[in-house]
């Protein structure tokens, strides 16, 4: 087998020698493996994971051969939890990973694990919830409008499970709540519908020593893996959690509880998820790191091509063992373009998971300088910055160039259409002001500051702990 392998990899780096002799009009035979100017410095590569459906352009692209047809040796391994996945990229265990947007920015900075971490592709829009018990839905329904067949009328809001908190601590009992790790989009995405309706889930204060994030918290939100979260709040330890798929649509299927709220509700179109990789790393292999972004790219938009219309064949994918190893129907349930809320309120949220619709794949300076904040309104970032800090941190961070790059080769090999691609030559990597949050707040990434003075609950100024 290891032979055939050889063999079959020397055959297919010799396509691609002579594809790029071609090009340039020159004989292959003329061109070294060396002097093949954008030919990978690095060809067997180990990218991590964790067990969740937006790893699918890692899976799809390593399925459908187009990690190969950029002469790609991948391998795909599951990791225990973000910090493993985080510490394994640090120290070169792992060549690039499928990362929570929070992580190379947490990194950069200082927060936890200090690395410099870059990423130039953003893998998905959305495909986050946030699910309570049985026993806390049934204690916020009679705060919930109903509509005229009396199904809840959605987005249901925090403000709902206020009443339900507050009772809690009238009598003496912590209101604990799961999202996956401190830098996580759950953690802000929680955070920011629980503020929302009113209530405090605490800060951070590392520079007295404190971690926890749960410093005059109304609700106390700690870590959990998100495979570990049905369980965990099954067993009592949590009354509800901020997770993705297909974690929210287990707790429905087992029965356990129900998903309150998707984070398109909170704020539609949000990113999620990117691939991290060390910046040494970027440096060494640019024309790897290059490959991989155009191997990811192509897993993205086949994976929203005609309406979604690979959408069942990419759940048959996942659904194996080595992916995500959740049930078919699990995963189909939000994949394929629906989301069960309480059992047997199954609705159409076609956009729940985006992969490559509405620029997903961009590297957006202003995504980066959203979670920036969230981590200055919590205390992450202990004292006030400013605007300028913000941008720098964001350009450091994020690479819209190296994408740029990627895709506008795909583009010249006729394996892309430039329409589906922001316009290059006139891109800031902002996007325009965005207003589609549960709280009406309109954000603006040229004016962090000013942004986080909108908010009622939340660090903003000169203020620290």
């Amino acid at each position: 087998m290891q032979g055939l392998n050889t063999l079959r990899r020397t055959l297919i780096k010799s396509a691609l020698i002579l594809t790029t002799g071609l090009a340039s009009g020159l004989s292959a035979l003329s061109i070294p493996l060396s002097h093949a100017d954008d030919y990978p410095e690095k060809e067997e590569l180990k990218f991590g994971f964790i067990k969740l459906t937006d790893m699918a352009p890692l899976a799809i692209a390593y399925e459908k051969g187009f990690f190969e047809d950029e002469g790609l040796y991948v391998t795909l391994e599951a990791q225990a939890n973000w910090k493993v996945l985080l510490d394994r990229v640090i120290d070169g265990q792992l060549d690039g990973a499928h990362m929570l947007a929070g992580q190379p920015l947490g990194a950069t900075i200082g927060f936890g694990t200090k690395a410099d971490i870059i990423t130039a592709f953003s893998m998905d829009l959305n495909g986050n919830a946030i699910t309570v018990s049985n026993d806390v839905w049934q204690q916020m329904k009679p705060f919930i409008p109903k509509d005229a067949e009396g199904k809840p009328v959605h987005p249901i809001k925090a403000d709902y499970l206020k009443p339900v908190i507050e009772k809690y601590k009238a009598q003496g009992k912590p209101f604990n709540m799961g999202m996956v790790f401190p830098v996580s989009t759950h953690n802000y995405e929680l955070r920011y519908w629980l503020a929302a309706g009113g209530i405090n889930p605490g800060y951070y204060a590392p520079s007295k020593g404190d971690t926890s994030g749960q410093l005059n918290a109304d609700a106390l939100l700690s870590v959990t893996p998100p495979p570990q979260m049905p369980a965990t709040m099954e067993a009592g330890t949590i009354y509800g959690y901020c997770v993705g798929e297909p974690w929210n649509q287990q707790a429905v299927f087992k029965g356990i509880g129900v998903p309150v709220i998707t984070d398109y509700e909170i704020w539609k179109n949000n990113p999620e998820k990117v691939f991290g990789v060390n910046k040494t790393w970027a440096e060494k292999y640019p024309n790897t790191h290059k490959r991989v972004v155009k191997a990811l790219i192509r897993a993205a938009a086949w994976l929203d091509e005609n309406n979604n219309a690979n959408r069942e064949e990419a759940v048959k994918i996942l659904a194996k063992p080595q992916y995500v190893g959740a049930d078919y129907k699990v995963i189909a349930n939000s994949m394929t373009g629906t989301f069960e809320y309480e059992k047997g309120d199954k609705r159409s949220v076609p956009d729940f998971n985006v992969f490559f619709r509405y620029n997903a794949t961009y590297p957006y300076y202003s995504d980066a300088i959203w979670y920036l904040t969230q981590m200055r309104r919590w205390g992450q970032i202990a004292e006030a910055k400013s605007d300028d800090w913000y941008k720098d941190i964001a350009k450091k961070v994020y690479r819209p160039d190296i994408y740029a790059e990627a895709a506008k080769a795909l583009i010249a090999e006729g394996k892309a259409d430039a329409k589906d691609f922001p316009d290059f030559s006139n891109e800031s990597g902002f996007r325009a002001p965005q207003t589609e949050f549960i709280d009406n707040i309109t954000y603006d990434g040229q004016q962090p500051n000013a942004y986080l003075q909108k908010f009622a609950i939340g660090l903003k100024g000169e203020q620290k702990l």
